[in-house]
This record gives structure tokens, sequence and C-alpha cells, in this order.
């Protein structure tokens, strides 16, 4: 490690391109090749402008949330002030890692405690809570799930960052929960491994993002429409990540797509949440790193409720919201386009059988 770190600050740094130049347009076949990413990504046939034109509405969507929620947790309307007083209060930091872990357990428990009204029972672990390590701390995001193993051998886990708990804040956690865990990644990629699918796909993760990470994301709105939030401040962190996911559309495609600055994309996203700068700066890396994957959020959340409007719409009193999640879950991580197929023919069936 020693040896790879003096190679890239040697041979490669001084041939690196400057912090203007960060888009993967900026090289060779760069243009082509992001539009080859956006595709894969979202399993979509939306373009670079389509989806930059779909973050900047889903923000205007959210600012009548931060103006209503805000008013009601803290009697405050204005964005600016209500961000403001969400980074500088230190009554809403941790005091330890042990009260990370609390608030996160009790999400989990909330969240398990109704799971079987809104979902069909599935046989599955529960999921495990772990902390990442610290020395993974300065280049991770602030927590991700990881699958079952094969064998069974190893719980699925929502794995969190505890450390410097003075600078996280309690409000971001609960949303995180439920992304991660229940009803988020675990039940979705738990579920997945032990349905009547081809083996390789009841393991399907990051190779298909929209579907997964846009299930992750309905995870969070469903959370606060069955009411798991345990309080106002919990669900404007609700929205701040909410917001966060609308800015990567505006800012995946600014970077790669529009030719803008690392800085740039750093002070969109922090001017539109209430997270930490550092967090901004680790998400923006990210997004230079890995182009059009932080696409597939919104996509598919969008797309899930979409289908579930529809659905609600053709059925009238006779929709299910556990039928319909059934609908959405029972076939494994799937491609949008054929989501919205098998929706279809599910709606079809309830119709007959309904008749």
């Amino acid at each position: 490690m020693q040896r790879l770190a003096e190679l890239l600050a040697r041979d490669l740094a001084p041939l690196a391109r400057p912090d203007d130049r960060v888009g993967i347009g900026e090289i060779p076949g760069g243009e082509a090749g992001y539009l080859a990413a956006v595709a894969r990504h979202t399993t979509t046939s939306l373009s670079p402008d389509d989806i930059h034109a779909i973050g900047l509405a889903e923000l205007d969507e959210l600012a009548g949330l931060w103006s209503r929620i805000g008013q009601e947790a803290l009697g405050e309307s204005d964005f600016a002030t209500i961000a403001a007083r969400m980074r500088d209060d230190p009554a809403l930091r941790f005091r330890s890692r042990e009260e990370i872990l609390a608030l996160v357990r009790d999400a989990l428990d909330r969240a398990e405690a109704v799971r079987d009204t809104y979902f069909e029972h599935y046989d599955i672990p529960a999921c495990a809570i772990e902390e990442i390590n610290p020395i993974d701390a300065g280049n991770t995001a602030m927590a991700y799930y990881r699958p079952p193993a094969v064998d069974g051998s190893r719980p699925g886990a929502h794995c969190l960052l505890t450390t410097n708990p003075a600078e996280r804040y309690r409000y971001e956690y609960e949303a995180l929960a439920f992304h991660e865990s229940v009803p988020g990644h675990h039940l979705q990629l738990a579920t997945a491994q032990t349905l009547d699918i081809p083996r390789y796909r009841r393991h399907l993760d990051a190779e298909l993002c929209a579907f997964n990470e846009g299930w992750g994301l309905y995870a969070e709105r469903l959370a606060d429409e069955i009411g798991l939030y345990s309080s106002g401040i919990a669900r404007l962190g609700m929205l701040s990540f909410a917001s966060l996911r609308a800015c990567r559309l505006v800012v995946d495609t600014g970077l790669h797509h529009r030719g803008w600055s690392r800085q740039q994309a750093i002070d969109f996203m922090y001017a539109r949440t209430a997270t930490t700068r550092g967090h901004v700066r680790n998400e923006v890396d990210r997004y230079i790193a890995w182009p059009g994957q932080a696409l597939a959020y919104v996509t598919g959340k969008r797309e899930i409720v979409r289908l579930r409007e529809r659905a609600q719409h053709e059925l009238g009193p006779r929709f299910d919201l556990r039928r319909f999640h059934h609908a959405v879950l029972g076939n494994g991580a799937i491609p949008l386009s054929l989501l919205a197929t098998l929706l279809d023919d599910e709606i079809e069936r309830w119709n007959t059988t309904e008749a």
C-alpha cells in the first residue's frame, strides 16, 4: 500500500486533471461512456438533460415539505434557517457511539414490529447492525447494507459509521436505518435470496441499482407514510436525504455532461441539504469516480411511486398495499421497464380475481 501511494503521488498525480475538469466527458470517449453509464444504472432511455431537469423538479417539490415540516418541528419555514438550525444545534448531535447504535436499533425494531402489516411474511433472518471500521471513516458512506452470505453463515447487516459521534447528526440516522435495513435493502435483498428464480438473480445488487436503490429510497418515504419516524426532527432528516438524492441527479449530470467543477458540485449540494460539508465532499468524490450510479436512486423511486399511483387509480378501493409490495419484490431486482410490464400483468390478474 505504501508503494501504491508513492506511485500515485509521483507518477499519476502530476498527470491528473484539475478540479475544474473532473467529469468523464473530459477524456477521449467519455461522452459516449457517460451515456452508456446512464442507461446501465437507470435501466431507462432518459437522457442526461432529462435527468438533470428531473432533479431540479424534485428539489422544487421538496421545498413545500421543508416549509411544512420545518414549521411543525422547529417553528421555521425558511429552508436556509431550518438547515442552519439543524447543523448548528449541539442538541442534535450524538454524544457517544452507543447513542448512535441505540437510535438505529430502535428504528429497526419499530419497522420490524409492523413489517407483516405492509408486506408478505418473508422467511428471512433478522438484520444485524455492525459498526464500520474507523480506518474507513474518511472515505466511506455514512452507512451501507451488506447482504447475507450465500451459505447462510453471515446475516445481512446494516453497517454504519459511529466514529466522532459529536460530528454526526441525530436526525440523519433514522432515514438511514429504514433505507439500509427494513423496509429497505435488508427486506428486499435478503428476500431475493429466498425466491424461486435463477440463482445468480438472487444476488443482484449494484448490477441493477435503479431497482435496488430506488426501493431503498422508496422505503424512506414509506416509513414516513406509516409513522415510523420518532419526531419531526427525524422527518427533517428524511427530507435532507431526499434532497441529497435529488441533488445527485443535478450534480452527476452537471459533472459528467455539463462540465461542472468539483467545487461547483459541492456548493450546489451543500446549499440544498442539511448534511455536513464533509459528507457532501465524500458524495461528490464518489460521483466523480463512479459516473451514473448516483442517478439510480431517484429514478427507481419515482418509477415505483408512479406504478403504485397507477395501480391505486386503476384498482380503486380494491388496491392492497401489501399485495403491491409483493408484486414489486417478488421477482427480485429487475430493470425498471420490466417492472412496469410485470405490474401491468399483476393489475390484470388483480382485476380478474376480484371480478
